[in-house]
């Protein structure tokens, strides 16, 4: 990770391993401009087992922020040199920012991508929710679930003692019963996909859910983004489900990163549609609501 020192420029990017899939750029440029900032958004692909490095080159740098993707989340969440409340219980960081003082504080800005992705859905607590995944993702959309009140919610994964060690791990956290193993035949209200099942490439065309069962009225947040029109998304839209696509995940968690280091907070529709022009080579819909 080597630069030069900007002068005049803030500079911030992402870190993350394999470097060819995101968008985050594009979402963090966009809102730049719409705010006058004067930085610079770079990509560092960093190996596992490299990461230490990583806060070292931000204090020589200047590097004012860090968006921090797989598979680096854990490690953001350990070695920074302070934590968000949210970074502590939910045990993974996508956000790193440098603070006046020096000291680089860790934050995670996805559960809140899912707080403002699910804003127009009423939750209680008698709403059902179902997380597909047992990873980073996973673990932010459970403590966002958990936030808006949910319960119970039901973890799926394809290894089930992942799922059955998660609900365990946030049961102890927030000293209910809430968290649940289970299968996605199960009744919900709200489904959430964390895993990476649709995404262009190898998963391109599967989906995590049986058409079957996809539930009329049920809501469907798929946090895959590339296409933006996941195969969970089209059958989701068939079968009468309110579906949202990821971009509206991945927006609204960068725009509360941006936030973080600049104090101002940008458009995150403007950030999705920018988006969106890179990912018109795929069928996409016209902005959908937030």
């Amino acid at each position: 990770m080597t630069s030069e020192k900007p002068v005049g420029k803030s500079l911030c990017g992402i870190v993350l391993h394999p470097a060819g899939h995101t968008l985050s750029p594009v979402l963090h440029r966009a809102a730049y401009e719409q705010l006058r900032l004067d930085a610079e958004y770079f990509v560092f692909d960093i190996r596992p087992g490299a990461f230490g490095k990583v806060l070292d080159a931000m204090r020589t740098l200047n590097i004012k922020q860090l968006s921090v993707s797989l598979p680096h989340k854990m490690d953001a969440a350990t070695l920074a040199d302070t934590s968000s409340h949210a970074v502590e219980e939910i045990g993974a960081a996508n956000t790193l920012t440098l603070m006046p003082d020096g000291k680089i504080h860790a934050d995670n800005t996805d559960w809140s991508g899912v707080l403002h992705a699910l804003g127009k859905q009423k939750m209680n607590c008698e709403s059902k929710a179902t997380i597909i995944g047992a990873g980073g993702a996973a673990r932010a959309a459970a403590y966002a679930l958990y936030m808006m009140g949910c319960k119970p919610i039901t973890i799926v994964n394809r290894t089930n003692f992942r799922a059955a060690d998660l609900a365990r791990e946030f049961n102890q956290l927030f000293q209910c019963e809430k968290f649940r193993a289970g299968r996605v035949e199960e009744e919900y209200d709200v489904l959430v996909n964390t895993t990476p099942i649709g995404m262009k490439g190898e998963h391109e065309g599967e989906s995590p859910v049986p058409k079957e069962c996809l539930r009329p009225g049920t809501t469907i947040l798929d946090a895959v983004y590339n296409p933006l029109e996941t195969r969970l998304y089209r059958e989701a839209r068939i079968q009468g489900c309110r579906a949202i696509d990821g971009l509206q995940w991945l927006a609204h968690q960068a725009a509360a990163q941006v936030h973080a280091w600049s104090g101002l907070l940008p458009d995150a529709a403007l950030m999705r549609q920018a988006a969106v022009k890179v990912l018109r080579p795929y069928p996409i819909n016209p902005l959908h609501p937030s």
